[in-house]
């Protein structure tokens, strides 16, 4: 099976993160994934946006929720580009894209675009928050959903197959290949974040992961292989 490489925020290493540049630059370099996240604005958009405050990645500041679409449409995210909304994303990539969800009230709001839009099958829904993907998953039954966790007890495969998770996304320094295992043997692709080294390329496939999430072009374009035979059948339907 090949080997799933995800863009993380676009190519946050070398274009401004969440915006339509950087997510133009990730599909560019060939990544099979994008990923990005959202926030609801104080009108209701689904704001593409990490933080929940605007003040680290723009010239503005304040709370993403305290500002209306309009205000956030003024700030500068980067080398002239504009805050985007998940909308924008959708029209200028072509390929299969990770919507993270940072703000639970979110959930709703995306479901009823993916399904508006019939968009389902090629957005991802991934959170940390088991409330986000349990609503995700009540809402659009059919959506590949996958569950992000720094989090690894024992606890973290009944989470995922408890919001109906296909694959889990998980922090590359605190994994092990008993946790690999542990969610192999429930149905659970794993991937793994971020991943920006050579020698962290080199610990994803000793762990034999179904794939990573970077911030650069290179290593985006070396994690582009085949897992050895040996490894677990099937692939993974979505990524975090």
């Amino acid at each position: 099976m090949n080997f799933l490489t995800v863009g993380h925020r676009g190519l946050m290493g070398v274009e401004p993160e969440n915006t339509v540049r950087s997510f133009l630059r990730a599909e560019g370099e060939g990544l099979d994934q994008i990923e990005l996240d959202l926030h609801l604005s104080k009108d209701g958009a689904l704001v593409v946006m990490h933080d929940a405050e605007v003040d680290r990645t723009t010239d503005g500041t304040g709370r993403i929720g305290d500002l209306t679409l309009d205000a956030l449409r003024e700030l500068d995210a980067g080398q002239g580009e504009r805050v985007p909304v998940l909308e924008e994303v959708l029209n200028a990539v072509t390929g299969p894209i990770q919507a993270e969800i940072k703000d639970v009230a979110a959930a709703r709001v995306l479901a009823e675009l993916l399904r508006e839009r019939d968009e389902v099958g090629r957005v991802s829904v991934i959170s940390f928050h088991d409330e986000a993907l349990r609503a995700v998953h009540e809402l659009l039954p059919q959506s590949h959903r996958v569950l992000v966790a720094g989090e690894l007890g024992r606890d973290l495969v009944p989470r995922a197959l408890a919001v109906g998770a296909r694959m889990v996304s998980l922090e590359l320094p605190h994994l092990s290949l008993d946790v690999v295992l542990r969610c192999r043997d429930a149905g659970l692709a794993v991937i793994a974040w971020t991943v920006n080294t050579p020698q962290e390329l080199e610990l994803a496939h000793a762990l034999r992961l179904d794939g990573i999430v970077t911030d650069v072009p290179s290593i985006g374009a070396g994690g582009r292989c085949v897992r050895s035979p040996d490894g677990p059948d099937g692939g993974p339907d979505g990524g975090s």
